[in-house]
């Protein structure tokens, strides 16, 4: 149709830069026009490669909406490369291993993007060994290198018991996710060091963490805010654990701004139209997922680096406690 040889189409498909633009224009226009797709399968056996890259991905809803916005960030970085997003499940407390491996010993993507790290992340150490490339949401502690996008939780936690304190909160919550998780120490560092510096007391509860159902939360915050000694300030990273907390706390009778504040990492507008005035932190959680897409195809074409590692800053922007008040 184009009158040309098989070769120069397929280096025109592919945006040889060689091929004359005109000519790349014309194919891709004949292309579009009769629906034509590379064969996968093909391609495959031809270069060993997928054309696939897969994102993990697991079903915990601490920040509202959060597997849609990173879709969406590592689905906008891939338009146009030619690669196709798989998104594969991770179980809440299944093997995290077991989708890595299975990804790599069948060959079924060329990359992977995975989330919820921990410091010595064994699928990790299993990519890094087969020079597989990959990105994270989240770092490890481990000596070697590795491309990863993270978030400053640590400063988060900072700024958050200090806005507190600044309401005039003296006994803080924090709700942190398990302890085998790389955050946790980011989160906790920062939450502890602010807390000794400012001489406030700290409450940590046992037994109820990020990964906690609303159902649970609600009730351990009902049942301590009739406490005598219950916390005046929480900081909640992530809003579904707000969400369960400010409800126990208002079947206690207590109310927000009156007996309690908290300050919650949000994502999204959805927290600031349920509650206009709550004091929150931002996460780009669609700029994180843009990020990885971005470092994971630097990591395909240099897979033993270097390596492109981010650390997304909090974006804090409360309002002042005159305005506030007023």
């Amino acid at each position: 149709m184009t009158g040309l040889a098989v070769t120069t189409v397929s280096r025109a498909l592919q945006g040889d830069e060689k091929i004359a633009q005109a000519t790349r224009r014309r194919v891709r226009k004949i292309a579009e026009e009769i629906g034509y797709v590379p064969d996968r399968a093909a391609q495959r056996l031809r270069t060993g490669k997928t054309k696939v890259i897969s994102l993990i991905l697991d079903p915990h809803n601490e920040i509202l909406g959060f597997g849609n916005s990173l879709i969406t960030g590592v689905a906008h970085t891939l338009a146009g490369t030619g690669y196709h997003l798989n998104v594969t499940p991770q179980f809440l407390g299944g093997d995290p291993m077991e989708p890595v491996e299975y990804i790599v010993r069948n060959q079924l993507a060329d990359g992977i993007i995975f989330s919820r790290t921990r410091p010595f992340d064994e699928r990790v150490r299993f990519l890094r060994e087969r020079s597989f490339p990959f990105t994270s949401h989240g770092r490890t502690e481990f000596g070697y290198q590795h491309a990863f996008v993270d978030y400053d939780n640590e400063k988060f936690a900072y700024e958050s018991v200090l806005r507190l304190m600044q309401k005039g909160r003296r006994r803080i919550c924090i709700i942190l996710p398990p302890d085998h998780f790389t955050f946790y120490q980011h989160l906790n560092y920062g939450y502890m060091r602010a807390i000794r510096q400012e001489g406030l007391q700290s409450h940590i509860p046992e037994g109820i963490s990020l990964d906690s159902g609303m159902p649970e939360v609600f009730e351990w915050a009902r049942t301590i805010a009739e406490t005598t000694d219950a916390p005046d300030g929480f900081i909640c990273p992530g809003e579904t654990s707000f969400l369960a907390i400010a409800n126990g706390y208002r079947q206690a009778g207590k109310e927000r701004g009156v007996d309690f504040d908290a300050v919650v990492k949000s994502s999204s507008q959805t927290l600031s139209q349920i509650d206009p005035h709550i004091d929150n932190i931002g996460e780009d959680i669609r700029q994180a997922g843009i990020l990885l897409g971005t470092n994971l195809l630097k990591t395909m074409q240099q897979p033993d680096g270097p390596f492109e590692q981010t650390i997304q800053d909090p974006d804090i922007s409360f309002p002042s406690l005159d305005s506030f008040q007023n």
